[in-house]
C-alpha cells in the first residue's frame, strides 16, 4: 500500500523550496523604461491579444502598467524593446496599498479600441504624428476619409483622430504661399471633384457635413483627438454653420459681409467668441491661435496634477515621466485661454499666461481632447520636411500624450477594487 502521507510530505517541501513565482509583470513608465512609445503598443497588445486586462497604476511610476506574467508578453516586451519587471502577489499588494494611500488610482483596461485616422487617400506634402507614432508603437489602425463620414461608417471605431485639417473649405490657408506650386493646385482640384460628388457646391459645404458627422460621432459615444488646425478649424466650421465665410478667390463669391455676427458659438465643441480671419493671403483661421508663426521660444508647458481618485479621466490623459514640456509649434500651436468655453478641462497650459496647449470636455455619451502644435518631437515641422525617426524619440514625453489618448477608450467605466 502506498504511503500518501510520505507523497505529500514530498510535494510540501518541494513547493516550499521552489522559488517564489512573479505574479504580474510591471510595465515601468518613469525613466526606467527603455521605450515609453512602444511599451503602449504592447499594452494594447497583451488587451487585443492575450485576452487577459491590464491595469493602468495612474500617478505610479510615471503611469505604470500591470499584466499578468505571460511568456508570451515577455517575449513581446523583448522584441519591442520595452522594460518589464516581474513583480510577486507580496509586491504587488504593496503597490496597491501604497496607491491607497497616495494620489494614485488603478484603472482596468479591458479591450483594445479600434481606432482610425482621418486621413486622404493621397499623399501630403507634411506628416501626421498620430500616424507616426501608432506605427511606431505597432497599434493598428484605419483610415478613414470624408466617405465614410458621410456614411457614418466611423460608428465602428471607438476612436478617431484628425490632424493637420481645414473642415472650413479654405484649402488650409495655404493660398497665401503655395497657391502657385503643384501639390496645392492638385490638393484643390481634388477637393473640388469631391464636394460635387457627394452633391455640395462647394468644398465648404462638404467639409461642414463632415464636421458635423464627426460631432456626431462624439454624441453618440465616441471619442475625438484632434490635433494642430484640425482642433480649431473643426469648432470654426460648426459654428459657422452654412455661412460662407470663404474668401472669393478660394470659392469664386465674397464671404458673407456678417458672417463674424452670425456665428453660432453654442454649436463649437471647446471655443467661443473668437474672430475669424478670412483674409486668405493669411495663414490663421481665427484668433483661437497663440503663434508666433514659427518664429522665437517655443516655450514649455505644464501638465496639470488631477485627484486620481476624483478625476480619473483627466489623470489618464496626462500620465508622464515628466510634467513640464517642450513645446512645439504648429499651423495652430496652441488655444487662446481666454476664448475657450467654461465647462473645458485644461489639462496642459503654457508659460504664457495666455494659451492652453491641451484640453478635453465632455459631450454628450462621448469625449473629445485637443492638443496643439504639429509635432512633439519636431519644434517646426513645416511644409515638405521628411518624417520624424521616432526611434530617436522613443522616451518623448510630448508624444505620450498622444498615446493616453488610445488607450483612454480601452478603460472600464468604473475601476476595480479588491
Amino acid at each position: 500500500m502506498r504511503n500518501y502521507g510520505y507523497i505529500w510530505l514530498l510535494i510540501v517541501i518541494c513547493l516550499i523550496c521552489l522559488p517564489a513565482s512573479a505574479q504580474k509583470l510591471l510595465i515601468p513608465m518613469d525613466d526606467e523604461q527603455n521605450d515609453h512609445l512602444r511599451a503602449y503598443g504592447v499594452t494594447y497588445w497583451i488587451l487585443e491579444k492575450t485576452g487577459t486586462d491590464v491595469e493602468w497604476l495612474l500617478n505610479y511610476r510615471g503611469g505604470a502598467f500591470l499584466a499578468e506574467d505571460l511568456e508570451e508578453i515577455r517575449q513581446r516586451a523583448r522584441t519591442a524593446g520595452v522594460s518589464v519587471q516581474p513583480v510577486g502577489s507580496g509586491e504587488v499588494n504593496s503597490i496597491y496599498a501604497l496607491i491607497e494611500e497616495e494620489n494614485m488610482e488603478r484603472v482596468l483596461l479591458e479591450k483594445a479600441p479600434k481606432v482610425a485616422v482621418y486621413s486622404p487617400d493621397y499623399s501630403e506634402p507634411w506628416d501626421d504624428a498620430v500616424t507616426l507614432v501608432l506605427t511606431y508603437s505597432e497599434i493598428p489602425f484605419d483610415k478613414f476619409y470624408d466617405k465614410e463620414v458621410i456614411n457614418g461608417d466611423i460608428a465602428k471605431y471607438d476612436w478617431i483622430h484628425l490632424h493637420h485639417e481645414d473642415f472650413t473649405g479654405q484649402f488650409g490657408k495655404f493660398y497665401g504661399s503655395f497657391r502657385f506650386v503643384d501639390w496645392y493646385r492638385k490638393q484643390v482640384t481634388r477637393a473640388q471633384l469631391e464636394a460635387q460628388k457627394y452633391g455640395y457646391k462647394k468644398v465648404s459645404e462638404l467639409k461642414l457635413a463632415v464636421a458635423r458627422g464627426i460631432k456626431k460621432f462624439v454624441l453618440d459615444g465616441g471619442f475625438l483627438f484632434a490635433m494642430c488646425s484640425a482642433a480649431d478649424s473643426l469648432d470654426i466650421a460648426l459654428a459657422a454653420n452654412g455661412i460662407d465665410i470663404v474668401a472669393k478667390e478660394l470659392d469664386g463669391d465674397d464671404p458673407d459681409p456678417l458672417a463674424q455676427s452670425k456665428l453660432d458659438y453654442s454649436q463649437s465643441l471647446a471655443f467661443t467668441d473668437f474672430k475669424l480671419i478670412t483674409d486668405p493671403m493669411i495663414y490663421e483661421f481665427s484668433d483661437i491661435d497663440v503663434s508666433n508663426n514659427y518664429t522665437g521660444e517655443t516655450g514649455s508647458f505644464k501638465l496639470f496634477e488631477f485627484a486620481a481618485k476624483v478625476d480619473p479621466i483627466p489623470t489618464m490623459l496626462t500620465q508622464n515621466h515628466r510634467n513640464v514640456v517642450d513645446g512645439f509649434f504648429g499651423q495652430t500651436t496652441a488655444f487662446r485661454k481666454s476664448l475657450i468655453k467654461p465647462y473645458i478641462v485644461i489639462m496642459g497650459e503654457n508659460n504664457d499666461g495666455v494659451s492652453v496647449k491641451y484640453l478635453r470636455g465632455d459631450l454628450g455619451k462621448g469625449f473629445f481632447s485637443f492638443y496643439g502644435g504639429h509635432d512633439p518631437a519636431d519644434v517646426s515641422h513645416i511644409v515638405g520636411e521628411g518624417p520624424t525617426r521616432l526611434e530617436l524619440h522613443k522616451n518623448s514625453p510630448g508624444y505620450r500624450l498622444i498615446l493616453n489618448n488610445i488607450l483612454f477608450p480601452a478603460a472600464k467605466k468604473k475601476e476595480r477594487k479588491t
